[in-house]
């Protein structure tokens, strides 16, 4: 089961996330919503598409842009649609 964590709050837990380049993603529905942010920053990757971004907060205390997902993901990365991954001090443990 991998849970990503910040400040000992578990975010999102999930036994079905998708690996990709190291990191876990995990279904959107796993994820707890009332801890995203919206956020505009967004990126490119050449092979998944057009990422956007979840800032995290939790007791007051925000993350920026911590979480990541790929709305319409390109065909190559399909199996990450509807899915979240973490990074910049979100712990993921697997």
């Amino acid at each position: 089961m991998a849970k990503a964590i910040w400040k000992g709050v578990i975010i999102a837990e999930s036994d079905e996330t998708v690996l990709v380049e190291g990191n876990h993603y995990f279904p959107r529905q796993t994820v707890k919503s009332e801890y995203l942010r919206s956020s505009g920053t967004h990126t490119v990757c050449p092979w998944k598409g057009q990422a956007s971004y979840y800032s995290i907060e939790i007791d007051g205390q925000m993350k920026r842009d911590a979480a990541w997902f790929y709305p319409e993901p390109k065909p190559a990365a399909r199996e990450i649609k509807d899915h979240i991954a973490f990074w910049r001090g979100v712990k993921v443990e697997a």
